[in-house]
């Protein structure tokens, strides 16, 4: 048995694992392994089991960024940081389940917010956990990165906390990924 909690907001910023390429690979649809860990640890349980995520639209937004590098200019007697525009995409009315192994675990999330990857993204929890099958939970509508390497897994980046480690998984999408928010 999966006990879930479901946390929602206005919108979120996933910080994608191809950061440049993002508005080529639209990566925001899934958390990594290295963003799941760091849920985990900032809701202090044992282990998320799984997650599923959906949302409205992406809004698409321009940052201006600098290099890491300095430019040295001799005759102006100045350094310099060129800067680039990237564009990046934001969740909007984004929808995070995710999965606990025991109910101590989800009512101690259930009592917490969470970023999605930005402190200014925030989702709220539901209180009410819901208890389902693995069965049941792959039947909630949304984007899960499975995690581990297999014959149709990919690169998913690379885990900070455990020296750089690839990461591996595989996207599965259930039903109708993006929430339909038709008018009755």
């Amino acid at each position: 048995m999966l006990y879930i909690v479901k946390y929602e907001g206005p919108f979120g910023f996933i910080k994608p694992w191809t950061a440049v390429r993002d508005e080529v690979t639209f990566s925001q649809q899934f958390l990594t392994p290295s963003t799941i860990e760091g849920m985990r640890q900032k809701l202090e349980v044992e282990k998320i089991l799984r997650h599923k995520l959906t949302y409205k639209t992406l809004s698409q937004q321009q940052e201006v960024t600098q290099t890491r590098a300095w430019e040295i200019k001799k005759k102006e007697k100045s350094m310099m940081r060129p800067t680039a525009i990237l564009k990046r995409s934001v969740l909007v009315e984004p929808t995070l389940y995710l999965a606990f192994e025991t109910m101590e675990d989800a009512q101690k999330a259930s009592k917490q917010h969470l970023c999605l990857c930005r402190n200014e993204d925030v989702v709220l929890p539901d209180v009410m956990i819901n208890e389902m099958s693995d069965k049941e939970f792959d039947q909630i509508e949304g984007f899960e990165l499975r995690f581990g390497k297999q014959e149709h897994s990919f690169l998913v980046g690379y885990n900070r906390f455990k020296n750089n480690q690839a990461m591996y998984g595989w996207l599965e999408v259930s039903n109708h990924p993006l929430k339909n928010h038709e008018e009755i």
